[in-house]
């Protein structure tokens, strides 16, 4: 404990004295500063010198940390001071940045003082006096005494703090807003929650159309029973069947989820629209009347279950993957047959991970608003009627707030319906002892019943995708059907002459669409899965509204996020807006939720023992993290990886209102092109984003390689 509090100690110090504690005008990333420390990237401990001597604050913090570890001899003694110091000192620290900013202060407070936003130097500052806390933490005894699991739990309620709940807080508490300015109160928040027209279930009863909560309800129940069953029969035949174009089909199961926005949309209302081709041959073949059938519920349905499909097949993957042999054979062994195997020992052994296959499915279907937003017609959900009430020409912030905290009590209703359906049984498949058994196979029934839900699935699939790159080629997609490169050489055009010169129109956003994409992605799997083994492998205090919170960000649109993130972050004490930094953040903890439930669902199946023994054998827990449980996590990770990078690229609510001139995205290109009715140059470069995104899932799952957990994976012969 000493040594470790010790050393945070000398990084806090070191970084007051040397790091910029402001965001330098290079951008956070930048060591520019290196050569300009007495200029405008000066360090706590020089400007402190001068006219800001409120930076001496957080010094008292370390003070009293470094009198604990000098002065005291009892183990209990140096604990408590640690946490007195560390507490003291992030006090101080938050209280000078809320209450000083650029152009003046809050609370009547320090009149006349003003700052820029924090950089570097009390990003470091503030992670010290926060590891000095957690470490005086586990020496009191909490975390069983392992400072690594508490700075670990220290760490992730800090980061979804700053950058989860501080934002949100901005938006949410617009809810309470009187109408007229008059204040805050709770007088009107109740009867505009239950209004009428929000909850009504007049289509219901075929009285007129229901209202926007109870139509993302429905609509969300319906997408997650048909991802998680379309999930469970691609897993199935990849694991408990000798179908021999697995490769093929894998590359089709996972291609919805790289879809760039708007694509799948557009290319339903091309094949199933009132003038699309599908209607058309229909129409002149039958006689069949042309309908608006693909506008409303069931168009929403078949995009929103295109899209996430994917997302429940790598949470699935890896728990049907992990159900032992051994317990089948012994089924087996007992006269069970193949479909009483699968009934009452396999498919309740992957419950961890069809109930969280589920959950992201539904509040994947409930955030979602690109799919309504383009096939929604007179279907109003929740997610439109709140990006309406923020961008629409009357803005209405207050009824944004209300229609979030609408679909945040759905959230946490599929969440508390998942934690009582899983309840407290024990799904630990995965030991430490051999097995070299072999997976039972599908009984002819089930086996034929997988086919069936999921060949002609990844056929339309084929079919949509082919379409998608044809599209790209013609000279107006639905029209003109003219062959042309135009499009291509408009966007991604290449002229050799004295050198190679990058002529498209986008490259720029392409190039930082991926190198972004390319930093958050390993950050968002990190900090999801590390949670994820949190809330599986550790007991503390408050465990379950932790595990809720890490589920807000997924659960509220993109739009409200991004219009958050842009009132919180647009001023100090934490100024990111127009930099790159906070598009990766964004990314992050937008998308950390599925890592989460994908390691949840990996983890519950190994058995704490691979933890004991570990420990039995003088391994600490982060050694038992990295050698132990990362290694049996190969498809969460792989999971964790492919849905941040991929989404990182074709996410487009988060983001519309934090892109700039410096850092613009791919899908802002793509959006500006497609209300310019320029679809041709957005059709090409979705194809193009598609490919890149397909070689870099391939390229992920080479690097990551496939999980041994028995000598060979072998299957019954059926």
């Amino acid at each position: 404990m000493r040594r470790t509090a010790g050393l945070w100690l000398l990084i806090g110090l070191g970084a007051y004295a040397l790091l910029p504690w402001y965001m330098v005008a290079e951008g956070f990333w930048s060591f520019g500063w290196v050569a300009d420390l007495g200029g405008g990237a000066r360090s706590a401990l020089l400007w402190s010198l001068g006219e800001r001597a409120w930076l001496w604050l957080p010094l008292t913090g370390f003070a009293v940390a470094g009198a604990a570890l000098a002065l005291a001899r009892e183990q209990l003694a140096v604990a408590r001071g640690l946490v007195a110091g560390g507490a003291l000192g992030l006090a101080l620290l938050a209280g000078q940045g809320l209450v000083i900013l650029g152009n003046g202060t809050r609370f009547g407070l320090m009149e006349g003082a003003s700052q820029p936003g924090m950089g570097a130097g009390a990003f470091v500052v503030a992670a010290a006096l926060l590891f000095i806390l957690t470490t005086g933490i586990s020496g009191l005894g909490r975390g069983r005494g392992d400072a690594f699991i508490t700075g670990l739990i220290g760490a992730i309620i800090a980061l979804v703090g700053v950058f989860v709940f501080y934002p949100m807080s901005f938006i949410l508490i617009r809810a309470f807003e009187l109408q007229g300015g008059a204040g805050l109160g709770v007088s009107e928040f109740l009867p505009r929650f239950f209004a009428p027209e929000i909850w009504s279930p007049a289509c219901l009863t075929g009285q007129g159309y229901c209202g926007a909560a109870l139509n993302s309800l429905l609509l969300g129940i319906a997408t997650a029973t048909s991802t998680t069953l379309l999930g469970l029969a691609f897993a199935l035949i990849f694991t408990r069947t000798n179908f021999r174009a697995k490769r093929l089909l894998r590359v089709l199961t996972i291609l919805p989820i790289i879809t760039p926005p708007f694509v799948i949309g557009l290319a339903l209302i091309l094949l199933f629209g009132r003038s699309g081709t599908v209607t058309e041959f229909f129409a002149d073949a039958f006689g069949w009347e042309k309908t608006r059938w693909l506008y409303g519920f069931w168009g929403v349905w078949l995009a929103q279950t295109l899209s996430f499909t994917p997302i429940a097949f790598l949470v699935l993957i890896g728990v049907v993957e992990g159900v032992s042999p051994s317990m089948e054979e012994a089924s087996q062994t007992l006269d069970a047959n193949r479909w009483q195997t699968f009934r009452f020992v396999s498919l309740p052994l992957m419950r961890p991970g069809l109930a969280n296959a589920f959950l992201l499915g539904f509040i994947e279907s409930l955030a979602d608003f690109g799919n309504p937003l383009v096939l929604g017609g007179n279907f109003n959900v929740l997610s439109t009627e709140i990006y309406f009430a923020i961008v629409g020409t009357v803005a209405d912030p207050a009824k944004a707030a209300i229609l979030s905290l609408i679909l945040l009590s759905l959230t946490l209703g599929a969440f508390l319906a998942q934690r009582k359906w899983l309840g407290k049984k024990n799904y630990a498949t995965v030991t430490g002892k051999g097995d070299s058994g072999r997976h039972a196979a599908l009984n002819p029934g089930l086996r034929w019943a997988c086919y069936v839900i999921a060949l002609p699935w990844a056929a339309f699939t084929l079919i949509l995708y082919a379409l998608i790159v044809f599209g790209s080629f013609v000279k107006l997609w639905g029209y003109d059907h003219s062959l042309t490169s135009e499009h291509y050489t408009r966007a991604f055009g290449i002229v050799f002459r004295d050198g190679i010169h990058f002529t498209g129109a986008a490259w720029d956003s392409y190039v930082t669409t991926i190198t972004i994409a390319a930093i958050a992605a390993p950050l968002t799997a990190a900090v999801g899965l590390a949670t994820a083994y949190l809330l599986v492998r550790q007991k503390f205090a408050g465990k379950d509204a932790f595990e809720f919170s890490t589920m807000l960000s997924f659960a509220i649109p993109g739009t409200v996020i991004g219009v958050a993130y842009v009132m919180a972050f647009n001023f100090p004490p934490i100024e990111l807006t127009a930099t790159g930094l906070i598009l990766v953040i964004v990314f992050i903890f937008r998308n950390m939720p599925v890592g989460v439930r994908g390691g949840i669902a990996a983890m519950s199946q190994l058995d704490k023992s691979l933890d004991e023994a570990s420990i039995t054998l003088g391994a600490n827990s982060a050694t038992t993290l990295r050698r132990v449980i990362l290694p049996l996590l190969g498809p969460a990770i792989l999971a964790a990886l492919t849905y941040s990078f991929v989404r990182a690229i074709t996410s487009v609510s988060a983001v519309i209102f934090l892109v700039s001139a410096r850092y613009n995205m791919a899908t802002s290109f793509i959006v500006g092109r497609v209300e310019n009715g320029e679809f041709g140059i957005a059709i090409a470069y979705a194809t193009v984003l598609i490919f890149t995104m397909l070689i870099a899932i391939l390229a992920l799952q080479l690097v990551i390689g496939r999980r041994k957990l028995r000598r060979a994976d072998r299957i019954e012969a059926h």
